[in-house]
């Protein structure tokens, strides 16, 4: 949502999704002469704007003394990512689960960074501040809320159904589904204080390395009404 947020979007946050980060990886081909970070400096990097991934390259970066003016950054959607990166049209191919995990199946590739520690690893529940203006649907919204997160309850507690229905749904080989769902299901948290803190450190670089002009005050977008339907349903990892 920050990019959301720069552009003063009539939306607000109002839940939040530990997905842990594992899945949100830097991918090289195996036989790459790239070992780390710092070895992708002047090489071609794809990434969606504005996802995790992007979050997660940029703090990498920023981790080793690196600058995104230091590489070229090829903005990609995933399916276009993954041809260019099978083509070897770019050097290496910052991504998120489940297309981590299917690309780890598929191509001979290795990880040179993930974004445990590093970033968040938090996706968002977002509403348009028309719907929370509304009585009727702000009630919808919460329901929705609710319901999905009794729903990850069940994903986590019945891991080998869950990835076999993911599986179903989304078209994956069930060993991806698995492995992605493993490690990167999204568990309701708390849209605390400390979390919203974090997620303006990442504005904040986001803005710094010019990938938007100015880092919007995340706080100001976030919505806490559901908070207390949500706080018995909320999961640690």
């Amino acid at each position: 949502p920050i990019f959301g947020a720069a552009s003063n979007a009539k939306v607000k946050v109002v839940s939040a999704y530990d997905g842990s980060g594992r899945g949100d990886r830097i991918l090289v081909h195996t036989d790459s002469p790239i070992r780390a970070v710092t070895d992708l400096r002047g090489k071609r990097i794809a990434v969606a704007k504005g996802t995790s991934a992007h979050g997660n390259l940029l703090a990498q970066l920023k981790r080793v003394g690196e600058s995104p003016s230091d590489l070229t950054l090829v903005f990609l959607q995933p399916a276009d990512a993954l041809g260019a990166f099978k083509q070897r049209q770019v050097d290496a191919w910052a991504i998120w689960d489940p297309y981590t995990a299917q690309a780890e199946a598929d191509i001979p590739v290795r990880s040179i960074a993930q974004a445990t520690g590093i970033t968040n690893g938090v996706g968002f529940g977002v509403a348009s501040d028309q719907a929370l203006a509304d009585p009727k649907r702000s009630t919808a919204v919460g329901d929705l809320l609710v319901r999905y997160a009794k729903a990850v309850r069940w994903a986590k507690d019945h891991p080998d159904q869950w990835a076999q229905r993911y599986a179903a749904d989304v078209g994956l080989d069930p060993k991806v589904a698995a492995a992605a769902q493993g490690r990167s299901l999204r568990l309701p948290i708390a849209l605390s204080d400390e979390l919203v803190g974090t997620e303006q450190e990442l504005a904040d670089l986001f803005a710094a390395s010019k990938q938007i002009a100015a880092a919007p005050a995340f706080a100001n977008w976030v919505d806490r009404r559901y908070a207390d339907a949500l706080n018995p349903l909320y999961i640690n990892r």
